[in-house]
């Protein structure tokens, strides 16, 4: 299983970004979805994650100014990010919560990283 993150860039003060992420492989099924975020020096900490049910579970730092969604048809999770600032900027990582084909366990798995750079 790999989960491949798309949308990082460049971006300055109060823009947007839309991050998204696919796992691909043999996947039974996905429960929660979500994303982290990584600064230089800094700890990885919780963005956002959301589940199969659609319950949503938001980061102190990012409340009112990041959206996630999931699409279940496509087991897909975005990150809408808006109103950016120079705090925001980090390498996010999307997870998986999901049991693969034959498998019994539930696992996380993360996603390589995309780079979120906030600046003017």
């Amino acid at each position: 299983v790999q989960l491949q993150a798309f949308g990082g860039g460049f971006v300055q003060p109060g823009g947007s970004l839309r991050l998204s992420c696919a796992p691909s492989g043999n996947i039974d099924s996905i429960n929660v979805m979500g994303w982290y975020y990584q600064s230089p020096g800094k700890e990885r900490e919780l963005v956002a994650y959301i589940r199969s049910d659609g319950r949503i579970t938001y980061g102190d730092s990012v409340k009112g100014r990041f959206t996630i969604s999931r699409d279940n048809s496509k087991n897909m999770v975005y990150l809408q990010m808006n109103n950016l600032q120079p705090e925001d900027t980090a390498v996010y990582y999307c997870t998986a919560d999901l049991k693969e084909v034959g498998g019994s366990a539930w696992r996380r798995h993360w996603g390589q990283g995309t780079q979120v750079t906030v600046s003017s």
